[in-house]
């Protein structure tokens, strides 16, 4: 068969949601994947989507309205996003996460405590609007859990032990029943003897694992094909409409009929030197992104080749990131940042931002501090014996429980350095040593007063979520006076790039005139980011993809919204 409705290219959240969504519409499906592997970047994400007036809600005695997500999403997008995309979002994330529950082996629960990213603009909320999706048992999936993409070693517990948002949330912080809680979860690891007769991999999915995990088995459960090993080439375009895909499969060149219309959900330009280097700030480079492997911006040149016009290509989902020896890869470090007892500084040993602050910006505040002139890519962030011990820092684990005998030695030297004086440290990084003296002796005073006077780390909600509640008075707050000291190489990194093709309240890609391009839909990072400079909270990646994949397929089936949206009454409705 070379023939069917829906073409969808990509196999991660928002891909997955829109072919789902479009089968039980009524229309064939095929989902094409480039790789050995289905789940893209979301595979090794956290998984959670940001949905406002999510029904969980009241019921968890919370308060959510259009008004205050309205206000709060277009003062942070600041004017930079067509309005009828942010309002299609709002109104439309509720109803797909009923229908996820009820025609779906996908469900997720609200969190109560993760705020959102910008705690200081008017509608915000300090929690509830994330949400994770429920752990899901990988013996679901049968043969398919082989071809799941594994995760980000870093979404897990001593490398190898599954966790959820809510636990990693307690783990890192050490909150009260942390070391419980990491018992429980090595017993269940440990007993769970069929899997482990099998492997050291997890069959508890959590996170991203869990987001793909429950929507491949839905795909299964419909006999939705998903091809893997088929990258996209390019389009077929007839009398100005795509009509379907070129593909490479068993070193083939196949032409691929969509008679309705063909979705791009292949990622964005990450791995692409040459594109970094065409759109994104200076220094860059393909090897300091978290994302997966296979995000190389097919999708988006092909749609640009049709005719699509393009947004905020010179933007990424930014987070600073560690290089891995001998890999092609970078580790975000994203909630490492807000424990007491770092600081993050530039070439002249001065601190350019607040190391707890979202990692997208702090990203901007890199790649700023470095155009002044300032040395700050790379950058260091520099740590004390005691915040080693107790905490975690990109690859390393708290030294309580992998302390420096156990590291791989290449590692000293490449992604941490160490000194037994920060002036040494200082020398070692190639850092201003009296600037870096200055700037540890002024957060030494900040951690005895609990205010930081440069930046005003710990200062909000979302700072302190990953904070150390056990440290006061101010939990991202710590001096730092005991050798050795450490420092790791932080890079501008991105876990993505929000550039892509401009999509209209549909997905519907537009041209570089404005005219929809007819059959042909764009989302997640293949089109421009819904967000656009923003990321208003966690999940604001993966929300956009999945819901615009929701409004893609029903607009595909019913050439128009239908019925995909909820209007804020009948969200009221629901949540009483």
């Amino acid at each position: 068969m070379s023939e069917w409705d829906v073409i969808v290219v990509g196999s991660g959240a928002g891909a997955l949601t829109s072919a789902i969504r479009a089968h039980d519409l009524g229309l064939s499906v095929l989902v094409i994947e480039k790789s050995d592997r289905f789940g893209g970047t979301s595979a090794l994400s956290g998984g959670g989507i940001w949905i406002p007036m999510n029904p969980q809600i009241a019921g968890l005695g919370g308060e959510d309205n259009f008004a205050d997500a309205w206000t709060y999403v277009t003062t942070a997008t600041r004017g930079m996003v067509c309005e009828k995309r942010l309002r299609a979002y709002l109104e439309t994330g509720p109803k797909m996460l009923g229908w996820l529950a009820e025609k779906t082996r996908l469900t997720f629960k609200a969190l109560p405590k993760y705020p959102d990213y910008y705690p200081d603009l008017a509608g915000s909320r300090p929690g509830y609007r994330t949400m994770e999706p429920s752990f899901f048992n990988a013996a679901r999936l049968g043969e398919h859990f082989d071809e799941l993409r594994p995760p980000a070693i870093g979404t897990l517990l001593l490398g190898r032990v599954s966790m959820g948002q809510a636990e990693a949330g307690v783990l890192f912080a050490r909150a009260p029943g942390w070391m419980v809680l990491t018992a429980k979860l090595l017993a269940r690891y440990w007993t769970d003897l069929p899997s482990r007769l099998r492997g050291r991999r997890d069959r508890r999915l959590a996170l991203g694992q869990a987001l793909m995990g429950g929507l491949r088995a839905s795909l299964a459960d419909r006999d939705i094909p998903l091809w893997l090993n088929t990258p996209f080439t390019g389009l077929v375009m007839e009398e100005g409409r795509v009509a379907g895909v070129i593909v490479q499969r068993d070193g083939r060149s196949e032409q691929l009929t969509a008679r309705r219309g063909v979705i791009l959900a292949a990622g964005g330009f990450e791995r692409n030197q040459a594109m970094r280097e065409r759109y994104l700030p200076k220094p860059t480079q393909a090897t300091w992104t978290a994302a997966g492997p296979s995000n190389t911006g097919d999708a988006i040149e092909a749609g640009m080749a049709a005719g699509a016009a393009t947004e905020f290509m010179d933007r990424a989902w930014w987070s600073p990131t560690v290089p891995m020896p001998g890999q092609d890869t970078s580790w975000a470090v994203m909630v490492e940042r807000c424990a007491p007892g770092c600081v993050i500084v530039n070439a002249q040993g001065r601190r350019f931002a607040n190391e707890a602050m979202p990692y997208l910006e702090f990203g901007e505040a890199q790649y700023a501090d470095d155009a002044a002139g300032h040395g700050a890519v790379p950058a260091w962030m520099v740590f004390d014996a005691r915040y080693r011990w107790k905490y975690a820092a990109g690859p390393l684990l708290p030294a309580q429980i992998s302390p420096d005998r156990k590291l791989p030695k290449e590692w000293e030297g490449s992604i941490y350095f160490k000194a037994d004086s920060l002036e040494a440290l200082a020398a070692r990084i190639g850092v201003d040593a009296a600037g870096l003296a200055a700037t540890v002796e002024r957060m030494n005073g900040y951690a005895a007063t609990g205010k930081d006077l440069e930046f005003d780390k710990g200062g909000n909600v979302y700072d302190r979520y990953y904070g150390d509640p056990t440290n006061q008075p101010n939990p991202c707050l710590g001096a730092l006076t005991k050798a050795p000291y450490y420092a790791l190489k932080l890079n501008p990194g991105d876990i993505g790039t929000k550039g892509g093709l401009k999509a209209d309240e549909h997905a519907r890609v537009l041209s570089t005139k404005g005219a929809v391009i007819p059959g042909l839909y764009a989302i997640g990072n293949s089109s421009a980011a819904l967000m656009g400079p923003s990321y208003p909270g966690p999940g604001s990646t993966l929300g956009p993809a999945m819901v615009m994949g929701f409004l893609a397929a029903a607009h595909i089936a019913n050439g128009s919204e239908g019925d995909a949206r909820v209007s804020r009454s009948e969200w009221e409705n629901s949540a009483a």
